[in-house]
């Protein structure tokens, strides 16, 4: 068999219809939609919701970092997710893993729609709350489906930037619908209703999407001609302490490759939706459509950044734009303060930026693992990288902003575009050209 043949089979096992890429990349936003869109109804409600239900006793600034405290237990119980799911897939199969995951999230996704508030229940609001978030975080570690691992290893050559940047859809795509939804209660309904069961149907939604999501994705994975391909490119799980304990350094190098896409992802959905709904006059409802319309520029640049990592690479396409994300960092949050024209031009061009970088954060760093770990390396760089990136982007810029000022909140934006660049020059990711195994 040919180099080319094996990189992209014409026929499944005992002569089965082949897999292509196109194929793969089905799978793969539905699932990245699915669970973006239920990251979003969360980080939507955590601003607008959470600090009046759960923390009515506290003032609206110190309840929304409460909020925005249990928004971030989510990303630290996201390894511990993998490493519990991982366990699974190596005793049950990965059918098992992702069915027991998804249920996991769809779970603790509807509870917190039955959710009761602090004036019911007292604290117990609050625990049940971390409850349900560390719940999404372990499940979230556990849908790891390997899919965007295979199609990287099976994109044309000369094509892996398109590719790569295909996954990247789900996220605004997922941001746009949660936008629009909370958008419609909140500017529909009156404000007694919306706090009272209005802001939990969007959970409830989730909750049927993910259903979808779950079959979707096990119709692909549960095939035979993707069992094959699995078993052909060595994308099984193994141990997370035998992953880390080969690949630990690379891991921990991969995770810091891509902190500024983590980092300006928050940066443009979460923290100015809190900060807006804080300091300004402004009701939620209008800016749920400003993100919205910012996503769409987003989902655009996504696009372009795969036409334009395949002609100059990713690494010069990744440290151009940490450049310029550095400079946007000093003037940028200001416009937040500057009225409708300051936030939208702020959530376009921002947008714009986190769709080159976001576009290409997918699997930047994978070609650096050994192919017999690359599918458990691969997902717990993503963990670390959302950990370190995201976890704590909306508290941390609040935090920031209430204390020093709006521009104060550039300042976490500049240090994830500083240790992107030193990360990116200390690898070397490689070239439009350059193949990697």
């Amino acid at each position: 068999m040919t180099a080319t043949e094996a990189s992209h089979p014409e026929s499944g096992p005992d002569g089965q219809h082949a897999v292509r890429p196109g194929e793969i990349v089905v799978g793969v936003v539905i699932g990245r939609a699915s669970e973006f869109f239920d990251f979003f109804v969360y980080a939507i409600a955590s601003v607008i919701v959470f600090p009046r239900l759960v923390f009515p006793h506290l003032d609206p600034l110190d309840g929304t970092l409460a909020s925005f405290a249990i928004f971030a237990l989510a990303f630290i119980a996201r390894p511990f997710g993998t490493a519990l799911f991982t366990a699974i897939d190596r005793a049950h199969g990965r059918g098992a893993k992702m069915t027991s995951a998804l249920v996991l999230l769809g779970t603790s996704t509807v509870a917190i729609a039955f959710l009761p508030g602090y004036d019911q229940i007292g604290v117990a609001a609050i625990w049940l709350l971390a409850l349900a978030r560390i719940g999404q975080g372990l499940a979230l570690g556990g849908t790891w489906d390997g899919l965007a691992s295979l199609l990287a290893l099976n994109a044309p050559e000369g094509r892996r930037g398109w590719y790569a940047m295909m996954p990247q859809l789900g996220a605004p795509a997922g941001l746009i619908v949660a936008s629009a939804l909370f958008a419609f209660f909140v500017a529909n309904l009156s404000a007694d209703d919306f706090f009272d069961w209005g802001w939990r149907y969007p959970f409830f939604v989730a909750f049927a999407i993910n259903v979808v999501a779950l079959f979707a994705r096990l119709r692909i994975v549960q095939t035979p001609d993707y069992r094959a391909l699995y078993e052909r490119d060595e994308l099984q799980a193994r141990s997370v302490t035998e992953t880390l304990g080969a690949e630990g350094r690379n891991v921990a190098i991969g995770a810091f490759v891509p902190l500024v896409s983590f980092a300006l992802f928050h940066m443009v959905t979460v923290f100015p939706l809190s900060w807006v709904f804080l300091f300004t006059r402004e009701g939620p409802a209008r800016f749920l459509v400003i993100e919205a319309i910012g996503a769409m520029f987003g989902a655009l640049a996504i696009v372009v950044s795969g036409i334009a990592a395949d002609r100059i690479g990713r690494r010069r396409l990744l440290a151009g734009f940490a450049v310029v994300i550095a400079v946007f960092s000093g003037f940028a949050p200001q416009l937040l303060d500057a009225g409708f024209w300051g936030e939208l031009t702020y959530m376009i061009v921002g947008f714009v930026l986190l769709g080159f970088v976001f576009g290409q954060s997918s699997g930047a760093f994978a070609f650096r693992f050994a192919r017999v770990y690359r599918y458990t390396a691969s997902a717990i760089t993503s963990d670390f990288a959302w950990l370190f990136g995201a976890g704590f982007a909306p508290l941390v810029a609040l935090g920031l902003s209430s204390q020093f000022g709006i521009a104060s909140s550039g300042a976490y934006l500049l240090s994830g575009a500083a240790v992107t660049l030193v990360a990116i020059y200390a690898t070397g990711l490689p070239g439009p050209r350059q193949q990697r195994d």
